[in-house]
């Protein structure tokens, strides 16, 4: 930084302190993650919802048979067909992947659930070529709908709110699976939704199914979120269901709603600015610090500040036009700053040139790396904070936590400095040699894992168990308590 200007190297500075999360300040965000986790499993409401999602216990690793998965997430959508044979921890996986339109994410209800139907059927098509897909009764889906949905049977989920930048009408409050079946028989596809399941369920039982120690399930992608295993004794807004005490179930956080209220989370004007101007405003606060959709635009709001900022020389006589789109940019974006090895950031140089059509000095590229860093860091170390509040909770003193989305696997660092953020947090010190609790790469939890719920919800099934509470919902596969 020796050949940096002292005015961006002052407001270097200034933009290390305003993103800089330090350990005390860790520990405070935990003290308070841990209270709402509460009081989400104690009261219907409450900030972090803290979902009941009918899924009972871990996979054995004898579950067998062939099931569909959909995975709609906040990018894509992905069909998958899973096997899963004889031997324990096994299983082939077929898929396709379908770019979800941007026009649909702010359509109606029927015209997404119709989009969906159709690639479903598409791919059935694909996948049983010479086969009448009529004939395909059998075969039973877990849907992955990574949205906060009430749950009273796990083929039941009545969507509490979009989140991801969706704003879809007609489907807040209402159930999504007899809408999306309802798309299915327009489309000529006779499959029967068995499971919904939130994504980061599907990462806890599937690493489950491949890693036994694992505890606990979290997507860093588009958006973010966990599931764990809980006790039903453990969840008083459950108690008057007078159930097993012992019997585990998986509760999904939908922790991205985490500090609402605004008590504890250092949020900067730039964190503000995204939240007064999202399609939800007030929500999804956690979300939006840490979540891929928004890193991007975080960087880009400092920027375009520095660049309206008289005490900056910042662009100088460059055309920032592109910089000024909302949401130009995203993770990636940043991830392929963090990426460049050269010292004088040539590779940033192109991507600003190609992207953005700005030509950057080596002093602006170098604030731009560090800005880049620092968001990248405090995203890392925030959402280090929910899984410690997690295990805390649960006092947890080992485990592995199954891990997926794009942000924890392509964003360089991230992984690093969410354990580093762990160690600070339960002061692991030097001879603690190896980490008690560690965050790992997941085995693709939103199509094994949704399939596996499907298939331990069959096998319930056969066995007579109930998945959730007496509802009425027309060709409901799961039976009601007794």
């Amino acid at each position: 930084m020796h050949d940096v200007p002292k005015d961006l190297m002052d407001h270097i500075k200034e933009l290390e302190k305003i993103f800089t999360i330090e350990t005390p300040m860790l520990h405070q965000i935990v003290d308070v993650f841990v209270e709402e986790l509460k009081k989400g499993l104690a009261t219907e409401g409450s900030t972090i919802p803290m979902n009941p999602t009918w899924v009972i216990g871990y996979p054995t690793g004898d579950e067998t048979g062939t099931f569909l998965a959909l995975d709609m997430g906040g990018t894509n959508l992905r069909v998958c067909e899973v096997e899963l044979p004889e031997e324990k921890g096994q299983y082939d996986i077929y898929q396709s992947k379908y770019r979800l339109p941007e026009e649909i994410k702010c359509g109606t209800g029927e015209q997404l659930f119709d989009y969906i139907a159709e690639c479903v059927k598409q791919f059935l098509i694909a996948n049983h070529e010479g086969q009448d897909i009529s004939e395909l009764k059998e075969l039973y889906l877990g849907f992955t709908f990574s949205y906060p949905c009430t749950q009273n049977a796990i083929d039941h989920g009545i969507l509490q709110r979009w989140t991801k930048g969706f704003d879809i009408e007609g489907v807040e409050g209402h159930d999504v699976v007899p809408m999306f079946e309802a798309a299915l028989e327009r489309k000529g596809v006779p499959i029967k939704i068995t499971a919904l399941v939130n994504d980061t369920t599907g990462t806890l039982i599937a690493s489950a199914y491949t890693d036994g120690t694992t505890k606990i399930g979290c997507i860093f992608g588009t958006g973010c979120n966990a599931a764990y295993m809980e006790e039903m004794g453990c969840i008083p807004k459950l108690a008057h269901m007078k159930l097993d005490p012992t019997l585990p179930i998986a509760i999904n956080c939908e922790w991205g709603a985490f500090d609402n209220e605004h008590r504890i989370l250092p949020r900067t004007t730039y964190d503000i600015h995204i939240d007064k101007h999202s399609p939800r405003p007030g929500q999804q606060t956690f979300e939006k610090m840490v979540a891929g959709l928004y890193l991007g635009e975080i960087f880009r709001l400092v920027l375009v500040d520095l660049y309206a900022n008289p005490d900056v020389s910042l662009f100088k006589n460059e055309d920032i036009s592109a910089l000024q789109e909302e949401y130009s940019l995203d993770a990636s974006f940043l991830a392929e700053i963090e990426s460049d090895p050269w010292e004088n950031l040539m590779e940033t140089h192109a991507l600003f040139e190609k992207k953005l059509k700005i030509d950057t000095t080596e002093p602006e590229r170098k604030l731009i790396r560090r800005l880049a860093e620092l968001i990248g860091t405090r995203a890392a170390r925030l959402s280090a904070c929910g899984v410690g509040a997690i295990c805390k909770m649960k006092d947890i003193k080992s485990c592995h936590v199954g891990a997926d989305g794009s942000v924890f696997n392509k964003y360089p660092n991230f992984q690093q400095r969410g354990a580093h953020a762990l160690r600070e947090i339960f002061g692991w010190d030097k001879s603690v040699r190896k980490d008690p609790i560690q965050i790992v790469p997941s085995e693709d939890g939103s199509g094994v894992g949704a399939a596996l719920i499907a298939a331990l919800t069959m096998k319930r099934i056969r066995k007579g168990i109930h998945a959730g509470v007496n509802i009425k919902r027309k060709n409901s596969l799961i039976p009601p308590l007794p």
